[in-house]
């Protein structure tokens, strides 16, 4: 599923893909949405073992610059939040700051989305705070939901 895209923005050449494209890069990926996100390494360790072991089709995505790691996200069944009858949940969703308004993030979520979509998986959903983004790449406001220790509800989104 490796997919690279030129002309992103003033990209010279990313490649999109799937940790099943380069299980090379497992360690390296959940050490990076480990930094980004603060959830321990083990856990993503964990849900892309099961990813490349064929356990799970919730996929975890990529977006390189040869090894280096520019933007990711994953799909996991609940991504901590009450409504734990609304899965699967895309999460982790992250462009490396120097990388954003390229398209980077929107590719990797059309592509997650598409990926699932061959496998028979759909609706998904996503967590958020942000509005207006996740819209433009088709994504409908679903409800509102309690995030796990949040003050606060979150947007969840649906796309189908």
């Amino acid at each position: 599923m490796v997919n690279v895209i030129t002309g992103i923005s003033g990209a010279a050449s990313f490649s999109f893909l799937t940790v099943r494209d380069r299980p090379e890069l497992k360690e390296t990926a959940a050490e990076w949405f480990h930094e980004k996100w603060g959830v321990p390494h083990e856990a993503y360790l964990e849900r892309m073992d099961a990813y490349l072991n064929g356990a799970t089709e919730y996929g975890w995505y990529l977006c390189v610059d040869g090894v280096k790691i520019l933007g990711g996200l994953g799909v996991i069944e609940n991504d901590f939040h009450n409504r734990k009858d609304l899965a699967p949940n895309i999460c982790a969703v992250y462009t490396e700051e120097g990388y954003r308004g390229r398209g980077i993030a929107g590719k990797l979520l059309d592509m997650a989305v598409d990926d699932l979509k061959t496998k028979g998986i759909s609706p998904v959903y996503v967590l958020t705070d942000h509005t207006g983004f996740y819209e433009r790449y088709g994504w409908e406001f679903f409800c509102m939901a309690q995030g796990d220790g949040e003050p606060e509800k979150s947007r969840l989104y649906i796309h189908r």
